[in-house]
C-alpha cells in the first residue's frame, strides 16, 4: 500500500501541529491579513501564495534531510535569522510609515507593485524565517515513524502545504471582505500601528537570536 503512514495517529497529530502553527497570529498571516484589509482579495491571495511556496521550499528541505543540516550549521541559520530580522524591521517600518499617513494618497492611486512581486515577497518573508525549519522539521518528525519511505515524507509536506494554502486562503478571503475593509479604513492608523508593532517585535527578536550562540 503506497504511504501507509499518513493515516495513523502520528500523522493525524503531525497535521493538528502543523495547522495550529499555521493558523496561529505571527507575521506571515498579519501580513496577509493586512494586505486583504488595505488592498484587497487579489493582492492578498498573491502574498498568500508567495508564502505557501516558501512554506514549501523548507517542507521538502526537511523532507530531503537539508534542514536538519542548516540546523547543525550555526552559521547558516544565524545568517537567515539576520536576514529575516532585517526584512520584518522594512515590513514595521512600512507599516509605521502608513499608521502616520504618509502613504495615504498612494493607498487612494491604483497599486504599482505587480502580483508576482507580491507573490514574491511572501516566498521572502518565509524564506527568511528560521522558525519555519524548526516547525517543519518538529512535524515532520512528529508525523512519521521511524523506517518511514521518503515517499511519505514528501507526501506529508505536500498535503501539509494543502493543508497552509486553504488557511492562508481562508484568511485572505474573510479579510479582504467589504465588512473587513469598512473596519479597516475605520481604524487604519491602530491596525497599522499594531502591525508595526508586531513585525518591529519579531525583528528585533529575530536580530537578537542571530548573534546567539
Amino acid at each position: 500500500m503506497l504511504l501507509p503512514h499518513l493515516t495513523g495517529a502520528h500523522a493525524l497529530l503531525g497535521y493538528t501541529a502543523f495547522a495550529i502553527g499555521v493558523a496561529s497570529p505571527g507575521p506571515s498571516v498579519l501580513a496577509v491579513m493586512g494586505t486583504a484589509m488595505a488592498q484587497g482579495r487579489a493582492r492578498a491571495l498573491a502574498l498568500a501564495s508567495g508564502v505557501v511556496c516558501g512554506s514549501l521550499c523548507w517542507g521538502l528541505c526537511a523532507a530531503f534531510g537539508l534542514a536538519a543540516l542548516m540546523e547543525r550549521w550555526s552559521g547558516a541559520l544565524a545568517i537567515v535569522k539576520a536576514i529575516g530580522g532585517l526584512y520584518l524591521l522594512w515590513m514595521a517600518w512600512g507599516a509605521a510609515r502608513r499608521m502616520r499617513g504618509a502613504a495615504r494618497l498612494e493607498a487612494a492611486a491604483p497599486v504599482a507593485e505587480g502580483y508576482a512581486r507580491t507573490c514574491a515577497r511572501g516566498v521572502a518573508m518565509h524564506l527568511t524565517n528560521p522558525k519555519a525549519i524548526v516547525v517543519w522539521l518538529s512535524v515532520v518528525s512528529l508525523a512519521l515513524p521511524a523506517g518511514a519511505r521518503q515517499e511519505d515524507a514528501l507526501a506529508f509536506v505536500v498535503s501539509c502545504a494543502s493543508l497552509s494554502a486553504t488557511i492562508f486562503c481562508c484568511y485572505a478571503l474573510a479579510f479582504s471582505t467589504a465588512a473587513a475593509r469598512r473596519a479597516y479604513r475605520a481604524a487604519e492608523r491602530w491596525v497599522n500601528a499594531v502591525l508595526a508593532g508586531v513585525f518591529a517585535y519579531a525583528g528585533v527578536r529575530m536580530l537578537i537570536a542571530s548573534q546567539a550562540r
